[in-house]
């Protein structure tokens, strides 16, 4: 929001180009998800949420990787991870165990399901990343959008936000 008669209140209004700025980032921060859901729901029948967790468990050592991991890997909430996983569970993607080193926590692995659905879905996805995000820009502008998003990420996180 542009500022009407200076900085009222001590607000730092945006500026017109600031303003102009924000509102394409909050559209893309937006529309992504959006993109990558349809992509992978048309490619290979799994969301952006399952395919992130298939992703990142496929990468877990071979007994599997705790939720509480699984959360921190992905930034997700513990909630937001234990729900996704028991839905993914029914869907035959995953199982849970009891975990072999204490057997306290849980260790989730994929099953032959889960891991057909990540192979199935990586190609496509890795295809609409690389089409939308890294082929229209040139190496310096990527360069350029790695160090300025590392910037606005670090700004969050030494405020506590992140």
């Amino acid at each position: 929001m542009t500022g009407q008669g200076g900085a009222a209140g001590g607000t730092r209004w945006l500026s017109t180009e600031e303003q102009h700025l924000w509102l394409e980032l909050r559209e893309f921060l937006s529309g992504m998800p959006r993109v990558i859901d349809r992509q992978l729901s048309r490619d290979s029948d799994v969301s952006g949420g399952e395919y992130a967790v298939l992703a990142a468990i496929s990468e877990a050592p071979a007994e599997g990787v705790r939720s509480g991991d699984l959360a921190a890997i992905l930034s997700w909430e513990k909630s937001r991870v234990s729900h996704l996983l028991r839905r993914m569970e029914s869907k035959g993607l995953v199982v849970r165990c009891a975990a072999s080193a204490d057997g306290r926590g849980q260790e989730i692995s994929l099953t032959e399901t889960g891991w057909a659905a990540v192979r199935a879905a990586a190609s496509g996805h890795v295809g609409l990343v690389r089409e939308t995000v890294f082929d229209p820009l040139a190496p310096a502008e990527l360069a350029q959008l790695r160090a300025s998003l590392q910037k606005i990420r670090a700004a969050a996180v030494d405020k506590g936000l992140w």
